[in-house]
């Protein structure tokens, strides 16, 4: 399976339809939504492009290829409007003998990680940073923010394929990959 991988759309519509291009182009199977998909938060000013009803529609068309977690911006009334679950606050895809772990990041963390054994991966939005690392055999990974990102980074998402992650932002330069 190829995954694309993405985080904290926080409403923005012009970025949402920008990583749909990209999943396409990629010709990915499905994508993991890391949390926090319609609505900006209090302490964000608004996303460029926000529009948070064209992101129900665009990605309603591809509600048969979404697995998405609740992210701390989640409120009941997106799961009214959103065609696919987005309110767990973790969920588990298993691939062969590996595991890969989704989470929104504000419940579990590298700091505070599941139980998961060497070989398995840990996926995790909410800080708005992407990482690419290991620890103690678990490959961890947040795909950063495609709206919001913080410390003047630029948008970006993941890439899980044939069990190797990367890390890209929207225009398409590899930042880090395994």
């Amino acid at each position: 399976m190829k995954y694309i991988i993405f985080s904290d759309i926080h409403g923005s519509a012009s970025r949402t339809k920008k990583v749909l291009e990209i999943f396409e182009k990629e010709q990915c199977d499905k994508m993991i939504i890391l949390g926090d998909v319609l609505y900006h938060g209090p302490r964000n000013d608004l996303p460029e492009g926000h529009g948070p009803k064209e992101v129900v529609t665009l990605l309603n068309h591809y509600k048969d290829r979404i697995i998405c977690v609740r992210g701390n911006c989640e409120a009941e009334v997106d799961q009214m409007v959103l065609e696919f679950a987005c309110m767990e606050t973790y969920t588990r895809i298993i691939e062969g003998e590996r595991t890969l772990f989704a989470t929104h990041g504000h419940h579990y963390s590298p700091e505070k990680l599941p139980m998961l054994k060497a070989g398995d991966v840990f996926l995790y939005g909410h800080t708005h940073l992407w990482e690419l690392s290991e620890k103690e055999g678990i490959r961890i990974c947040n795909p950063g923010s495609i709206s919001l990102p913080k410390e003047n980074r630029p948008a970006t998402y993941a890439l899980y394929n044939e069990g190797k992650l990367s890390v890209y932002t929207l225009e398409g330069e590899c930042l880090a990959q395994e």
